[in-house]
């Protein structure tokens, strides 16, 4: 219901842009092809198909968390985007 098309929030107002969803998309299927993200028992995704790939579940823990380790703990936005951070 949050996103729904019948009173949810608007795409506008969800703090990401349809690039950011691109950039996300590439860095998926780049890590998908690296074997970072690899298939699970819970989520056991075909690495080959690029239509439906890993779920949300699998990005955040495979992915995402070690990145932002990697950084020291910030934000996948400022990742993505810097030049929204400059003042």
């Amino acid at each position: 219901r949050l996103h729904a098309r019948d009173g949810g929030v608007p795409p506008a107002r969800w703090c990401i842009t349809a690039e950011d969803l691109r950039f996300l998309r590439r860095k998926v299927l780049d890590a998908v092809q690296a074997e970072q993200i690899r298939p699970t028992d819970l989520d056991p995704f075909d690495p080959k198909d690029t239509e439906v790939g890993p779920n949300m579940y699998t990005i955040v823990d495979q992915y995402l968390k070690p990145l932002t380790m990697e950084v020291r703990g910030d934000e996948l936005g400022a990742l993505a985007a810097p030049r929204r951070l400059a003042l």
